[in-house]
């Protein structure tokens, strides 16, 4: 009866995917987010971002009372293409108004105030929220997402769930 020495060993299929799992697996590991995020804030890479989040037409009941609340919850969570990223603080928050525009008979561009936003109670502001981020190559990385302007982002306070868009980013605080 022959026997195969330790070192005659053949490697089988499922020797070959165990194999390939546990370097997938370490290789998820080295290249995570939140270790790669850990990484950049021990090593001094994170700094403050700035973002502004528009967001427009929401039907409220009592916007002016929603935007209170806003300012006094202080922090809202953020959602960057669908991915959770945490809590960011509010700087501010800018009311926006609507405007009408027409064209008079005479050729000109006239602008008023829309009344109908008083009326049918929208809500229509700009988040100025302030966290830590990173530049990269690809641009800025705020929540371990890479974030461009007019990037869909969801955000959510106490009383509210609002769905925005990125309008202007900075490096630093404003």
């Amino acid at each position: 009866m022959a026997s195969t020495s330790p070192s005659q060993r053949t490697w089988s299929l499922v020797d070959a995917v165990a194999a390939a799992a546990v370097a997938l697996a370490v290789g998820g590991v080295i290249w995570s987010p939140k270790l790669s995020g850990a990484v950049a804030r021990a090593t001094g890479a994170m700094q403050p971002v700035t973002v502004m989040v528009d967001v427009r037409g929401v039907p409220a009941a009592d916007a002016p009372g929603l935007l209170r609340s806003a300012e006094a919850d202080g922090k809202v969570q953020i959602v960057i293409r669908n991915q959770p990223h945490g809590s960011v603080a509010i700087r501010r928050i800018i009311p926006l108004e609507r405007r009408l525009t027409i064209l008079s008979p005479d050729g000109r561009l006239v602008s008023a105030p829309d009344p109908n936003q008083r009326t049918f109670g929208s809500f229509d502001a700009r988040f100025v929220l302030e966290g830590q981020g990173r530049k990269t190559k690809e641009g800025l990385v705020f929540g371990n997402q890479a974030i461009k302007i007019g990037a869909p982002v969801e955000l959510e306070g106490s009383s509210y769930r609002f769905g925005g868009s990125v309008t202007d980013l900075k490096l630093g605080t404003i």
